[in-house]
């Protein structure tokens, strides 16, 4: 289904999603103010349209051992053989990241990482990110505090 068309009731719905998904169609009806049997008819045709992708948790990463969060640039190496796209998914892949996106600009990838401390996270960066081939050189900040993290 491609060109999915969104109104405000949509809209309202996949915000309710995103504040707690595991509300029932009954809440998010009696929430939005729109009967139950529409708000399940939405829900399925943004499902089926990739508008809603996953219903997912948020999770208390402090709580569950890794409270250091980081960020790393990384440069692409155009001389070797992989694309930026499979350097970007291999990356993807190692153990405490979070998120990998291709950008523009001095830099090529932008790395989200977690780790138990910025020790941990320097030997992931050390042993496994600047070791990915594809990978010329990455600068690391590390994130003081957060304000706002949006999925």
């Amino acid at each position: 289904m491609q060109g999915i068309k969104l109104d405000e009731h949509d809209y309202s719905l996949l915000s309710s999603l995103n504040k707690d998904a595991r509300q029932t169609i009954a809440e998010l009806s009696t929430e939005l103010g729109i009967p139950r049997a529409t708000v399940h008819e939405r829900i399925v045709r943004m499902k089926k349209a990739g508008v809603i992708k996953r219903f997912t948790i948020e999770q208390d990463y402090t709580k569950i051992g890794l409270p250091t969060l980081s960020f790393v640039f990384a440069a692409y190496d155009q001389s070797v053989k992989s694309n930026q796209h499979s350097v970007a998914e291999r990356i993807g892949k190692i153990s405490g990241v979070l998120g990998v996106y291709i950008i523009s600009g001095e830099w090529d990838l932008l790395i989200k990482i977690r780790g138990k401390s910025i020790e941990d996270i320097g030997t992931v960066i050390l042993d496994q990110i600047r070791e990915t081939p594809g990978v010329i050189k990455t600068y690391t900040m590390a994130c003081f505090d957060m304000v706002k993290d949006s999925l």
